[in-house]
Parts: C-alpha cells; structure tokens; sequence
C-alpha cells in the first residue's frame, strides 16, 4: 500500500465504505508493553470510576455532580450555587489542563484516560474476544448464518453487555444524586421510586447502545476533543507517529522476503504487513499520517514492534514522535504555546488555591426586606426588618447560632422569638429578624452595619447590612 499522493482519504471517515455505509470495525486482540501499561492505567482508573460516588472524605461524597441540586463535590470539597465561581475556575483549569497535554502529547487523554476508551477497549471488547475469538472469528461469526454456536454467543454476549450498562448507569446515578440517596432507593425498592427508575433504565439503554453498537463511532462523530486537537496540534506535538523516511526508504515499503538486503535494493523497513491497520481500533492506517479518528491508543506501536523484532529491524518504526523530530531529528522542548498555557493553568491554580483559602464552610446572606423601609419606635429606637439565610456547606449541624452587631450598640431580634437557631448538615436555615438601634447612634440615613454569626462563642461568618434611619437636617 503506497502513500496516497492527495489526501482524499481524509475526505470521510475510516468507519464509512464508499457508499456511505458503517464499515464495521473488527479490531485485533492488541498485546506488547504499552498494552500491559494500559491495562494497569485503566483498571486503576476503572476503581477509581466506579468507587468515588461511594467515597467519603469528611463526610462528603469524593465526586458528585448533582446538577438538579447544584451541588456539586470534586475531591471531597463541596461546592454550592454560592460557589458557582470556584466551580467554574476548576472547570477552566480542567480545560486548560487537557488543551496542554494535547499541544504537548496529542491525543493522549483519549488513549488512556477517556472512560468511553476504557470501558469500551478493557471491559466490552475483552467479553468480545473471551466470548467470539479475535478478529478472524469475529468476521466469520458476524457472516455465518443464525445457528445455535451464534445465537449462544450472541446471547450470552448482549446479556452480559446489558448487565454492565446497568451497573455503569447505577454508578453514573450516583454521580448525580448522591450514593446515600442511591442506595436508599435501592432498599425501598425500585417501584418505590419511579421517577428515578425509568431514568436510570434510559442510561442503561444508552450505555448499551453506545458500548455494544455505536463504540468507536464516539470519538469519531460525536466527541468533540477530536476536532480540537486539529487546532491545537502542530508539528512539535508528541504522538503516535509513523516514521516514513524509515518506513519508506527510497523506493516505498515492500513485502518482506527471507535474506533480501532491503536497504540495498532501497527499500523502507515497512513490509506492508498491515498489522498496525487491523489492531486498530477505529480503523485507521496509522501510515497514511495524523488523522482525525487516532485516539493515541499505542496498539499500533506494540503490533509494529513486534513484526519489527519478528524480522530483526529496530523497533520504533511506529512511535511517540513529532513530525519534527521524525522530519529533522529535533528533540521535544517547550514552545512558546506551551510555556503559555503553563503560566496559565499557574496563574489560575494559584487563584482557586486562594479562593479556597477564604472560603467560609459557613455562608451568611442577609438582605432588607423588599418594600420596607425603618420603624421609629419607642425611646427614639429606629428598626430595620432583614430576611436572612445561612448555608452550612458542611456535614455536621451547627447548633447555638445567634447573631451580633460589631461596633454599634443595640439589639436583634428572631422573629421566631429565640435567641439561637440550629442550621443543618449540608443545609440551610433562613428566617426573619429586626435590628434596633437609637437614634442617636446612627449617622445619617444610611449606616453600614457588621453583623457576626456566632455558633455558642465561636465567631464562624461575618456580613454586612445597610441600616436606614431618618435624615437629619442641620
């Protein structure tokens, strides 16, 4: 197979034949070194996928996105519509952070660290090789007709692909609504939760659909990472790289022959084998170039290793590489691109280290109440009426609450007549007071008063009010 002199192959996808039907993808069983570090990467990532709903750190659950809620815990911190803005810095920082490895080391993410890649390359397709053998198995499986070795296979496969899709919906449940919640619904009994059953019965039908049908196709269509990493990709990039001057030689890739001297007869070290095309899992000729459907998946590299050491030619034929070092033998440095989105992923780390220091586990809010203005009481005594709403972002109730001012002298009152209040776990406690002061110890219309939130005698929130009295005329 010779390079294409154009580029047409890039006119369509690797999963499309020419009159616009899927091309089922049959991948080979991939193995070698890169393939057992995987392994390791996914399974740990896999554990962790899995186990973080169930995870508690200060009683809060490790990751959970609870958007119906707003509520939202990354690595045990608890975030509240309050603290929309530090949600939305570390999502920044999360964009950043990916758009760095990929100007740096292309597709990376997808390959190892994507759980579509994961769940799909070392759960789903290892039932399907375990169940229907490697790739020649698959394809003489899917062209047979409907006997019983088929209808077994097929059976006992799509079975156990729906019994996965439900366990991953569970967990992917527990994402959003909490695991305590989750399980509670679990012990009452499905049917006593309806409305959350037939969601969860949607996204297991969607995993199914994505994991037993669709597969590649996600990176390939509906992923948009693939499309970011052609604007961000440049010949510096570290991929997975084929090295054509090597693989090429003077006069393109041959057959391998037994005692023929290739370099002799000018002749590149690729014997046009197509092993890297058929362990491919999206289909493509890794040869052809950087291409839109390669998630960086490496099964390419062991398999070209491999035929290499078969042969006795140097492995690394196809390799982590950039264009420019295959090109001109340049080594990987820092651009200028890079050292940029260094400085501001620092900047912004920097920024939400710091937003987090002075964040309060305690958020008072207290406003005027709509309409009103102040009551002259009597003695000279000038009130205020305020709405107030503490949020407790933690997970133990925080009892004797009271109110206090700092500087001015004079008096709060609860409308619910007590003096303290309780504000639950992970809860909020709202409610009615007035302010009181005399007259005489305001200046002006318009004060500004400090209120401090007290849990018994430890001073946990402060906020402020602004108090309206009569103007003074002089």
């Amino acid at each position: 197979m010779e390079i294409p002199d154009n580029e047409s192959f890039r006119d369509s996808i690797g999963t499309l034949t020419e009159d616009g039907k899927r091309a089922w993808v049959y991948p080979k069983k991939p193995s070698g070194k890169f393939y057992e570090y995987r392994k390791i990467v996914s399974y740990v990532l896999l554990v962790l996928l899995l186990a973080a709903p169930f995870i508690k750190i200060n009683g809060n659950q490790f990751l959970m996105f609870n958007i119906i809620e707003r509520r939202f815990n990354i690595f045990g911190f608890p975030f509240w519509p309050q603290d929309f803005h530090l949600f939305v810095v570390s999502m920044i920082i999360g964009v950043i952070f990916i758009a760095l490895f990929t100007v740096s080391f292309g597709r990376i993410f997808c390959g190892w660290i994507c759980p579509q890649t994961i769940f799909l390359e070392m759960v789903f397709r290892r039932i399907e090789y375990w169940i229907d053998g490697d790739r020649n198995k698959q394809r003489k499986l899917d062209r047979q007709k409907w006997n019983a070795e088929k209808i077994r296979k097929r059976s006992l496969k799509w079975f156990i692909f729906l019994i996965i899709s439900f366990i991953i919906a569970n967990v992917f449940l527990a994402y959003l609504i909490g695991s305590d919640k989750l399980i509670k619904y679990i012990t009452e009994g499905p049917l006593e939760h309806t409305g959350t059953l037939f969601p969860l019965l949607i996204f297991t039908a969607v995993f199914y659909f994505v994991f037993a049908w669709f597969r590649e196709q996600v990176c390939i269509i509906a992923c948009p990472y693939g499309r970011l990493q052609g604007v961000l990709l440049d010949n510096k990039s570290i991929i997975v790289a084929y090295d054509h001057k090597r693989g090429e030689g003077e006069n393109g890739r041959k057959k391998f022959r037994k005692n023929e001297d290739r370099e002799a007869l000018g002749h590149g070290d690729c014997i046009d084998c197509l092993q890297c095309v058929h362990v491919c899992p999206t289909g493509i000729d890794i040869r052809n170039g950087t291409q839109l459907e390669c998630v960086n998946c490496t099964a390419c590299i062991d398999e070209c290793d491999h035929i290499m050491e078969s042969i006795n030619l140097p492995k690394g034929l196809i390799r982590y590489a950039s264009e420019a070092e295959i090109e001109n033998k340049e080594k990987f440095k820092l651009t200028a691109r890079m050292k940029g989105y260094i400085a501001v992923l620092i900047i912004l780390c920097s920024v939400l280290f710091g937003m987090l220091l002075l964040r309060n586990d305690v958020e008072a809010r207290v406003l005027r109440l709509p309409g009103q203005l102040y009551e002259h009481k009597e003695g000279d005594i000038i009130s205020n009426v305020f709405t107030y709403k503490l949020v407790n972002k933690t997970t133990k109730k925080i009892e004797n609450v009271s109110f206090k001012l700092r500087k001015y002298k004079g008096e709060i009152k609860l409308v619910s007549n007590s003096e303290y209040f309780v504000v639950p776990e992970q809860g909020l406690s709202e409610g009615t007071l007035f302010i009181e002061i005399d007259k005489k110890d305001l200046k002006g219309d318009k004060n500004k008063l400090m209120l401090e939130v007290y849990s018994g005698d430890e001073l946990i929130e402060t906020t402020t009010v602004n108090f309206l009295g009569p103007r003074s005329y002089n």
